[in-house]
């Protein structure tokens, strides 16, 4: 997040955090007084400010909660207050009339209580050991959540509740008459009892969903049921699901069975549409059950700490396939030599892991080509028309620090501006999703370049799409999100939701895709060429980016090889402090690529190429390394692709086969097939002499 949206942040957050010192001080103060005006004005705004504040800042009142000045503790001192204030107001009898209020606001406070033991069970009952989308587990008993207010709305459920309990009580030290206080907390108990009683009824059997082992054996029959052959395995934090997502087509298409492993339950939701089945199971206990499924070979996009976990699992075959290749030393971790096979585009690939003498041999890795890259347009020539469209596409700061990892910090303001300045460049800014999260200067850079786009636009006039481009945006907007998004309640929680995400319909994935390319289309039309775009949503994504664009503008990252398969010219910015020379000898990605300085000079001479290519004396090296960089052409990568799962399958299948020959061969140990086997020939002689025995 930029540094300079924290300050006001923090300072609306410290007067609010004042706003209510003050409201508690100004209510003991009417209270002790006491002053009723200020008594009761203290009283509704310090309710007032928890409940806005329970909606508005939940993450600041989280902070009092560490302090021990949780939601129940500032409501119970505003209920006490009130009781101080009434016994110092004249007309209200402290025995008589005080008493009984003080025993009913026991007994709210009771129900409230005894609501939050019934809530935790709850929760605890809604807890499958595993969490599943495309499936259909009705099996499992599913029903809908119980309000959010009851079950997982535990600050805001006591202040709605509480409302009536200060109106009323300050309605009687306006009054006098207790008979006010006495009908608001009625209203409050009649609230917090009767939430309580409905919140218990999902314990009831009819409401009670399977039991962790009902819902274990559920899981292995499905398993059995299906079959699963080949599946990607994925684990990681919020910001990291693109990494898993640029799969899910290549993963769809493969021979065999599909499946998507994942240990985080949030994830669940971060997957974009697919028709594949998600079983997501967080427990390592749980996971070892795939142990004794169908399951031949897991795909990892990505490295976690997790992915130790199902590393133990024998019988299946790993193989790595990245997210992405560069040069960085990321796409060369010695975490690699874990898996069975690590998956590369290229010769490139290869040759980067034997330079990186990592312990991953050579004959580990395959080349597979990158099929994703498959809706990528090839060169078509100069840019049709007055206007260039320039891609910038820096990638983030990473966790190492290394100045050389991204532009945005040391050259980025200095090529938006060069590009702006010509007046023929659309440009499209599309930053890495993750920048600014470790290197504050670049989250900061990130939005001076975004604020240099959006004045420069003010500056620019021309002709606009009229309004039935974006009416047809809008249309095909709603299309898409029907298709890949579910309608679910504000109270739904993972069961429901997991109900409501079951079997796919049959073709939905052709839809899906059918509907994106309909969305992209009416997203580039609904704007002029004319016009800068800042592009920091999923969509348009990063090929339908690359498509639009006559240059691409980047880093030494996974964009740069992916872009290649077009062989449009790019160019690759250098703040690593390297030569140009020792530049290129380090990153094989940029020996086509017109190489920037930090100063961004070079732009104008890269924009020329790209309208003149007879000027562009890159065109021929593009070719060559898109071949070492992505592999040949022929056979297509998704071909190459599906056969190298297919072969590390039957590499599964070969060792499975010589375990069961060796444990047939050690005494006291004896194959599955020769356990049925005996099995079934004691059945028929037990069968045969019951037989004989009735003879």
């Amino acid at each position: 997040m930029p540094s300079a949206g924290i300050a006001p942040r923090r300072a609306v957050q410290l007067a609010a955090l004042f706003a209510m010192m003050v409201a508690f001080t100004a209510q003991l103060v009417g209270a002790l007084l006491p002053v009723i005006p200020l008594f009761i004005a203290a009283s509704v705004v310090n309710l007032g400010l928890d409940l806005v504040l329970q909606h508005k800042q939940p993450g600041l009142l989280a902070v009092l909660g560490r302090i021990r000045f949780d939601v129940t503790v500032r409501q119970l001192l505003r209920d006490m207050l009130i009781l101080v204030g009434l016994l110092h107001i004249d007309g209200i009898n402290p025995l008589e009339e005080q008493a009984p209020l003080t025993i009913t606001l026991l007994l709210f406070y009771g129900t409230h209580f005894v609501c939050q033991a019934v809530a935790v069970l709850v929760r605890r009952t809604r807890s499958l050991p595993f969490v599943t989308r495309n499936i259909d587990a009705s099996a499992l008993r599913l029903c809908d959540a119980p309000p959010r207010i009851l079950s997982r709305q535990t600050g805001r459920r006591l202040l709605r509740f509480s409302v009536p309990t200060t109106v009323g009580m300050m309605l009687t030290a306006i009054t006098t008459d207790a008979y006010w206080g006495g009908i608001g907390l009625a209203v409050s108990l009649t609230l917090s009892a009767g939430g309580t009683l409905y919140l218990g009824t999902w314990l009831l059997p009819k409401k009670r969903v399977a039991s962790e082992k009902q819902a274990l054996a559920w899981l292995d029959d499905w398993l059995a049921e299906y079959r699963p052959t080949v599946g990607m395995y994925f684990s990681g934090g919020s910001s990291s699901a693109y990494q898993a997502n640029m799969w899910l087509s290549t993963l769809a298409s493969l021979d065999g069975n599909p499946i998507i492993v994942l240990r985080e339950r949030f994830m669940v939701q971060k997957i974009e549409a697919t028709d594949v089945p998600i079983v997501c199971i967080p427990k390592v206990a749980n996971l070892m059950r795939l142990e004794h499924s169908t399951l031949k070979v897991l795909l990892h996009p990505a490295n976690s700490g997790k992915t130790s976990q199902i590393l133990r699992i024998p019988s299946i075959k790993h193989a790595f396939t990245n997210h992405g290749e560069s040069d960085k030393l990321s796409s060369c971790n010695p975490y690699a030599k874990a898996y069975d096979e690590v998956w590369v585009a290229g010769p490139a690939a290869r040759d980067r892991y034997q330079l990186a003498d990592i312990g991953v041999e050579d004959k580990d890795v395959i080349e597979v080509g990158r099929p994703q890259l498959a809706p990528i347009r090839p060169y078509a020539g100069a840019p049709a028309g007055r206007m260039t469209t320039v891609l910038y596409a820096p990638t983030w700061e990473g966790w190492d620090g290394n100045p050389g990892n991204t532009s945005v910090i040391l050259a980025g303001e200095n090529i938006v501006r060069e590009l702006l300045a010509d007046e023929n460049v659309q440009l499209l800014y599309k930053p890495h999703p993750m920048t600014g999260s470790v290197d504050p200067r670049a989250g900061a850079a990130n939005t001076r370049i975004q604020a240099m786009i959006t004045e420069a636009n003010t500056r620019r006039s021309g002709e606009r799409p009229g309004p039935e481009a974006a009416a047809e945006l809008a249309r095909r907007a709603e299309e898409l999100s029907a298709l890949t998004t579910s309608a679910f309640r504000k109270s739904a929680d993972e069961l429901e939701r997991m109900g409501l995400q079951g079997t796919p319909e049959e073709g939905r994935a052709a839809a899906v895709e059918a509907a994106v390319t309909a969305w992209e289309a009416a997203y580039w039309n609904s704007f002029p060429r004319w016009e800068h775009r800042i592009i920091t949503t999923a969509r348009p994504g990063i090929f339908s980016c690359f498509n639009q664009a006559d240059v691409l503008i980047s880093d030494v990252s996974s964009v740069v090889s992916d872009y290649l398969s077009s062989e449009k010219p790019y160019a690759v910015a250098n703040t690593s402090g390297m030569s140009e020379d020792d530049f290129r000898a380090n990153f094989p990605t940029v020996r086509a690529a017109t190489i920037l300085t930090p100063g961004a000079h070079e732009v104008a001479g890269l924009l020329d190429a790209v309208r003149n290519p007879e000027r562009d004396t890159l065109a021929a090296e593009r070719a060559e390394l898109k071949e070492h960089l992505l592999g040949p052409s022929d056979p297509p990568s998704s071909v190459r692709f599906n056969q190298a799962a297919l072969d590390l399958a039957a590499k599964a299948d070969e060792r499975r086969v010589r375990m069961e020959n060796r444990l047939s061969g050690i005494p006291g140990q004896r194959s599955q097939e020769d356990v049925d086997a005996s099995e079934t020939a004691e059945n028929e002689a037990s069968g045969a002499s019951d037989t004989t025995a009735a003879v």
